[in-house]
């Protein structure tokens, strides 16, 4: 197996462990193990509070010991194997909160050391270290990630169909510690290649090759996704009525990004990576604006947003961290650590979103899997469709902020 394919097999692992990071870990805890939502808010928070340190520390260390890059691989994928059989397999009690944010603490470091490396060592991992081979790198990579989302969003479904118990989870949790070995045998290799070294970086660095505006784009980007991501299980279930349909419109959603993977990355080498996100993120606030307007048994109606939605999402997803990648690239600087504070913006965005949206949901009286009042559904379908539209504008006006491209 040639070089690329294995990154795509990593990427398949870090975004299968992801989607129940960010999508299932919400509903799971409040519906199996009784923990309230604005409970849930919290512990999201203080996890990102503990990323706040250790993302760019990740990066330094990556950075520090680049002969080490394959112990880093092989240590995520293990976090990963061991962290998910423990989390879906824990159980209601006293003390579930605590084992539950000690889980995540693991299953979120070894995430972001993974990711961290991945994306850091995207220079390393390309045939060569120039724009236009990153960006198809960016393309493989980021298949992969679809492909492993699209895994996850559909597995628990098929585990429940199939008669597993806990609605799946408990099998969920053996798959995707299965995914973690065999990725990390398979995916040894890659993690040989001698890495390209650079300039240790500053934050003088960081503004002269422009990546911090890319940084701030991509915090204010990812809070549109991270809201929707949190609430997606609640919206399609508890106000579109759609039980039972989750799983298949999150593999719409995924496999719309997937297919719109290669046909951006090819755009962007023909009109440039700024013009192609100026084309992509209008598609998601059309989204977010149909979205608020579905009543509920819309099936067809939410499959056709989903669809679209995932379109703009496969932008998002090749072309900013490629962005990010190029400016880093071309100032000559050592991305590990930028990526550390890059993986930090992108879950800190989870974060805020978890830390706003759930208790203002707690508040006027939603509660997942129940019957719920007018108030407590427009409050759901305020917060999943009409706040991630207003947060989506603004992060178009800051890429219209971006310099021309040269």
């Amino acid at each position: 197996m040639k070089v690329y394919p294995r990154v795509s097999l990593y990427a398949l692992m870090l975004a299968a462990a992801g989607i129940p990071l960010y999508i299932h870990v919400p509903r799971f805890a409040s519906t199996e193990l009784g923990i309230s939502l604005a409970t849930i808010g919290t512990l999201l928070l203080v996890i990102r509070l503990v990323d706040l340190v250790q993302d760019p520390l990740i990066g330094w260390a990556i950075d520090r010991w680049p002969r080490a890059q394959g112990l880093f691989a092989m240590s995520a994928a293990a976090g990963l194997a061991v962290g998910f059989p423990i989390l879906f397999n824990l159980g209601p009690g006293p003390s579930v909160a605590v084992q539950l944010l000690a889980t995540l603490v693991l299953l979120f470091t070894a995430y972001s050391l993974g990711s961290i490396l991945l994306y850091g060592r995207s220079a390393t991992l390309a045939l060569r270290p120039e724009p236009a081979e990153l960006m198809v790198l960016a393309g493989w990579r980021e298949s992969g990630m679809l492909a492993g989302v699209v895994t996850a969003s559909v597995a628990p479904s098929i585990f429940y169909g199939l008669g597993a118990g806990g609605q799946g989870y408990p099998a969920f949790g053996l798959l995707l510690g299965a995914i973690a070995v065999v990725t990390a045998l398979v995916t040894r290799p890659i993690w040989q290649r001698p890495p390209l070294a650079g300039e240790p970086l500053s934050a003088s660095g960081l503004v002269r090759s422009g990546a911090l505006r890319l940084l701030a784009i991509a915090l204010v980007n990812s809070l549109p996704v991270a809201i929707t991501s949190t609430l997606f299980l609640f919206f399609v279930e508890d106000r579109l009525k759609l039980a039972g349909w989750s799983g298949p419109l999150l593999v719409l959603f995924f496999l719309s990004a997937g297919v719109s993977v290669p046909l951006w990355t090819r755009l962007s080498g023909r009109i440039g990576a700024k013009a192609t996100l100026l084309l992509a993120m209008p598609l998601a606030i059309l989204g977010f604006v149909g979205a608020a307007l579905l009543e509920p048994g819309s099936l067809i109606g939410f499959g056709a947003i989903c669809a679209a939605s995932g379109v703009a999402l496969g932008a998002d997803m090749v072309i900013l961290p490629a962005m990010f990648s190029v400016a880093l690239s071309r100032a000559g600087l050592n991305a590990s650590v930028a990526f550390g504070i890059w993986s930090f913006a992108g879950k800190l965005g989870l974060a805020l979103a978890a830390f706003m949206v759930l208790p203002l949901l707690a508040r006027n009286g939603f509660v997942p899997g129940q019957p719920n009042g007018p108030e407590a559904l427009s409050s759901l379908a305020f917060a999943y469709a009409l706040l991630p539209c207003g947060l989506k504008i603004l992060a178009i006006i800051l890429v219209l902020r971006l310099p021309k491209e040269g």
